[in-house]
């Protein structure tokens, strides 16, 4: 296997730079990497997708003043139905 073939089918590497790239710089061949990858795999496309929201959602959440211990079950309940809005867009 070559090394293009080796970027292409790589998803636990695609996911990895993912993550990365969300709380710090890739290098450029990380993201050159990345960019051929998710051209041609929309799962990991997706994980790109909810890792996004997901973040998002944590820190906005860890921003307020009021900031909980734990999670009620209700609150679990509205949390996953923004997720899933977000992500049906």
């Amino acid at each position: 296997m070559n090394k293009l073939e080796k970027i292409a089918y790589n998803c636990r590497k695609a996911t990895l730079l993912i993550e990365k790239q969300q709380f710090g710089r890739l290098t450029m061949g990380e993201r050159v990497e990345l960019k051929m990858h998710l051209a041609g795999c929309s799962v990991c496309r997706i994980f790109q997708q909810q890792s996004v929201t997901i973040n998002k959602m944590i820190k906005d959440l860890y921003n307020q003043k009021s900031v909980r211990s734990t999670l009620d079950g209700q609150f679990k309940h509205l949390l996953q139905e923004r997720i899933n809005r977000k992500l049906s867009m």
